[in-house]
């Protein structure tokens, strides 16, 4: 497995009524990061430069990939049925039944 890739793709869903994308790497997601239109914010930074310090080996690509999901999770970009991971012992869930 190539080093930059995520270990569960990161499932998005770009606008309403497009179809769910798959990102499926720390590249993937720094490119959709760089074609963002709103370029600014704490949360952006930290995703852009957790995907960033991951291709100079400065951060892994699990925190490249926890930073792109919050990103996308405060975005409104995360797809309904994206399974997470939760905190140490609280399994996999989607993220509708994390909200809940």
């Amino acid at each position: 497995m190539d080093r930059l890739q995520f270990e569960v793709p990161v499932r998005i869903t770009p606008a309403p009524g497009l179809p769910v994308e798959e990102i499926y790497s720390v590249e993937q997601a720094l490119d959709f990061l760089q074609d963002w239109p709103k370029r600014k914010g704490k949360v952006y930074d930290a995703a852009f430069n957790a995907c960033f310090g991951a291709t100079v080996d400065v951060a892994s690509a699990e925190d490249a990939c926890r930073a792109f999901m919050a990103f996308c999770r405060v975005s409104g970009l995360l797809a309904s049925d994206m399974m997470f991971h939760g905190r140490r012992g609280a399994g996999a869930r989607t993220f509708r039944e994390a909200r809940a």
